[in-house]
């Protein structure tokens, strides 16, 4: 079951449950405003239901909340950053920051981080970027969780991947991971009692499914095209851990300590104009974006929509009627909120290799 909820109040209830997990009042605010900006948009799987796993990973001490940053290595336009295991958010909103800085200077901006946590929704910092003139990328690795084509256990992570374009009329906004569902977006649709729309993974016959319970069950999510869903999501990983001199998947694997403890993100950071006039590349971006819009619906009732798009009118809807939430997760979210500690996770279900 869901309900809507007023932004200012589900901010509030996560700032003060963050408070009590020991953030402090700077952190709180920051990672409040993006786990409900998260839901706001639509993307509850890393908004509000990513609260009761971040509470049990800090308790579990997984998470150091007192960790700051450290630049640890810089060359040109590039830096490599050490997260020490803190907050996912606070170092990720660091460090695409830190990009955007440097392309300013150079034309364009690098900041691998290596040992940091989760960052939530990945979209999160590609936005932030976009929205501040800047054409954004950003990845991560990840522990496995996701099968290799041909296999029926858990073999690389399910490695997201962010480009934003920063048109002035809204930006262009790809946030995905390498499945067709993550598993956040599991655990969204089997807490509404609902099924996928498409197919997303295999159930214990190897039978595919839109069952997200199944799916969770067997750990057997379905590629994003297939073998190449794996393939980029192999490479992805790879890329990450050399660049930031990190782990890589593998490594997180071996600590199995959840979702994401240690891993590497990359965030890129570009001046758009480097090359070519602001007004006529706003035209250009107009243009191509109209020309998408405009071709035939397979349904009139859903009209095609560049990604990002629809990410505004929830935001706007969320702002006006109240941010969806469901009440399992919301009544958890209060209980931390009151300084009751005791917390399950419920957003989704995390497969681990066993190595």
């Amino acid at each position: 079951m869901s309900t809507r909820i007023p932004f200012d109040e589900v901010k509030a209830t996560v700032k003060k449950a963050l408070l009590n997990l020991g953030l402090s009042e700077e952190d709180a605010e920051l990672c409040a405003t993006i786990h409900t900006q998260s839901s706001a948009d639509g993307v509850e799987s890393h908004g509000l239901n990513r609260i009761p796993r971040f509470a049990d990973y800090v308790q579990k001490g997984w998470v150091d909340v007192k960790a700051e940053p450290e630049l640890v290595g810089k060359k040109g336009a590039a830096e490599n950053y050490d997260g020490h295991r803190g907050i996912g958010v606070k170092n990720a909103v660091i460090c695409a920051d830190r990009a955007m800085e440097l392309a300013k200077e150079h034309g364009i901006g690098l900041v691998a981080l290596r040992n940091t946590t989760h960052w939530m929704r990945g979209g999160a910092y590609a936005w932030r970027m976009a929205e501040k003139g800047f054409l954004g990328i950003s990845w991560i690795n990840t522990e496995s969780c996701m099968p290799m084509w041909g296999s029926d256990e858990p073999g690389v992570g399910n490695n997201p991947f962010c480009i934003a374009i920063p048109r002035e009329k809204g930006p262009i906004v790809v946030d995905m991971a390498m499945s067709q569902y993550a598993y956040g977006k599991l655990g969204v649709y089997r807490l509404a009692g609902k099924q996928l729309p498409y197919p997303g993974g295999f159930d214990e016959n190897g039978n595919l499914t839109t069952d997200p319970g199944a799916i969770e069950k067997t750990g057997r999510i379905l590629p994003t095209g297939y073998w190449k869903g794996t393939s980029l999501a192999i490479a992805l990983d790879m890329a990450a851990a050399m660049i930031a001199n990190g782990f890589c998947g593998t490594d997180m694997d071996i600590q199995a300590k959840g979702s994401c403890s240690g891993c590497c993100q990359i965030f890129i950071a570009i001046d758009p104009y480097m090359f070519g006039g602001k007004e006529e590349l706003q035209a250009m971006l107009d243009k191509r974006v109209a020309a998408a819009d405009a071709t035939h619906p397979i349904d009139p009732k859903h009209p095609v929509r560049c990604p990002g798009e629809s990410t505004v009118a929830r935001r706007e809807k969320s702002m006006k009627d109240g941010v969806n939430v469901d009440e399992s997760v919301w009544a958890q979210v209060q209980n931390l909120a009151a300084g009751k500690m005791d917390v399950e996770d419920i957003s989704g279900v995390v497969i681990q290799k066993k190595v």
